[in-house]
């Protein structure tokens, strides 16, 4: 069951991206992290996919910007739905 690959831009302080990053690990949900203040190439990928703020979640098709849990759990649910 490999699921989407998930990226979590990020930048250092940041309380919500703290919190998405939690509750990705309480999920289980395997992610990497792109921190937009650290990276540069983060930091171009970012702007070109045209987001302003952190954290913004992208897994497969779908982004959630800011943690919104519900609609976190929403992508994550339809995702295991199309593993299954």
């Amino acid at each position: 069951m490999a699921g989407p690959q998930v990226v979590v831009f990020t930048m250092t302080g940041c309380q919500h991206c703290a919190g998405v990053k939690a509750y990705l690990e309480e999920k289980g949900i395997a992610f990497s992290e792109r921190n937009v203040l650290e990276d540069d190439q983060a930091m171009a990928d970012f702007r070109e996919l045209g987001y302003r703020g952190t954290p913004v979640t992208v897994a497969g098709d779908e982004a959630v910007i800011g943690f919104d849990r519900a609609r976190l759990d929403e992508v994550f649910d339809n995702f295991a739905g199309e593993e299954a």
